[in-house]
């Protein structure tokens, strides 16, 4: 991915760093995987706000992207790279040899005419999707499920990829983008490579309208407001408000949120790295 910087001809573009899109190859997506995407600008169905900061955006159609990859043992060529409202990730239309088209999220530096393909017995090549039973020791990995059959879940983001390092049993030992080493059966399929648009946080928004755009409103920090409305508010000045914590007064910082008892506690080897010492 490359990234343009703009020249000051507005304020908006004063500071503004965009994406070029020199991967995308269309901007018309494949009909018959669209599907329309219902927006409920945080309200429920008594039309009360629920959510803080949504709504308003541009209108987005779903992409339906196959995310089981359970196309086994039939190869297809890569059609287009296009760019999904949906997601910070490239998608990739790949045309089967029997006909059928599916969306794939894309991997970093594939190109049209390359061949992929899911199964066993594949090989090793960006693209392809693999047991993990059958991944190389080393290998960098994207898209990778979390239970046989259910679909990727982990690694889907721009620019990211776990790394297999480890074989224990019946699982494999993965290293994810977060710094986590955990487990995960083998016999979950994963997708070899790194995901497209790697420089995705790089961009700058330049101007808050472009933020309005994504369909997110403006957030007042809890600092800014009186005692009632939030536990960091109120004091005289600007005041330090106390410990960072939510509107509704859960610790923001260094307070642990997992639930010990959760069944993938016993997977997880080492936590996510944190800033935090």
């Amino acid at each position: 991915m490359a990234l343009k910087k703009f020249k000051p001809v507005t304020p908006g573009t004063r500071f503004r760093v965009g994406n070029t899109f020199a991967e995308v190859t269309t901007d018309k997506p494949e009909k018959s995987l669209l599907s329309s995407k219902k927006r409920s600008g945080g309200r429920n169905n008594a039309g009360k706000m629920t959510v803080r900061n949504v709504g308003g955006g541009h209108k987005k159609r779903y992409r339906v992207i196959d995310f089981k990859r359970d196309k086994e043992g039939i190869p297809g060529t890569v059609k287009t790279i296009e760019y999904d409202p949906n997601r910070s990730a490239y998608i990739a239309l790949v045309s089967y040899v029997d006909g059928e088209k599916r969306y794939i999220i894309a991997p970093n530096k594939i190109k049209v005419g390359d061949i992929v393909k899911a199964g066993r017995g594949v090989t090793p090549e960006v693209g392809n999707a693999m047991y993990l039973d059958e991944v190389p020791l080393g290998a960098d990995i994207h898209a990778i499920e979390l239970s046989p059959g259910r679909g990727a879940a982990l690694a889907r983001s721009a620019g990211t990829s776990g790394t297999l390092v480890g074989r224990e049993g019946k699982f494999v030992v993965v290293k994810l983008p977060s710094g986590e080493v955990r487990r995960i059966l083998s016999t979950c399929k994963a997708t070899i490579g790194s995901t497209s648009n790697p420089d995705h946080g790089l961009q700058v928004f330049g101007k808050a309208g472009r933020k309005r755009w994504t369909g997110k409103r403006p957030r007042v920090r809890g600092v800014a407001m009186n005692p009632v409305d939030h536990p960091m508010g109120g004091g005289e000045g600007k005041s330090s408000g106390g410990h960072p914590r939510s509107r509704t007064g859960v610790m923001a910082k260094g307070e642990k949120t997992r639930n010990v008892k959760k069944a993938s506690s016993k997977l997880i080897i080492s936590k996510r790295k944190t800033k935090n010492k």
